[in-house]
């Protein structure tokens, strides 16, 4: 088991180039079924960035790899959210 300030702590990279994502900053969860359906972060480099849906990277629960010990491992198209990633911080 998992807190969710625990997954909030965790760095987000993603495995198809490697690309520093950044920390998750919600959870969206489907109450009828008792299941996290998306993790969510701002977009970087904006404080109000936080406050707007249309500036938050949304990924869907289907898409993460796998939770490990320091980061999640996240399977998305780089060319869809390629306006969210910093290329400076690809490893």
């Amino acid at each position: 088991m998992i807190k969710a300030s625990e997954l909030r702590e965790k760095e987000i990279v993603n495995v198809v180039d490697g690309s520093k994502l950044g920390l998750i900053s919600d959870i969206e969860i489907d109450l009828a079924e008792a299941k996290i359906k998306a993790i969510i972060m701002p977009k970087p480099g904006g404080i109000m960035s936080f406050f707007s849906k249309s500036n938050n990277i949304i990924i869907e629960w289907k898409d993460i790899v796998r939770i490990g010990r320091e980061v999640i491992l996240v399977n998305i198209n780089s060319e869809e959210y390629k306006d969210f990633i910093d290329n400076d911080q690809r490893r």
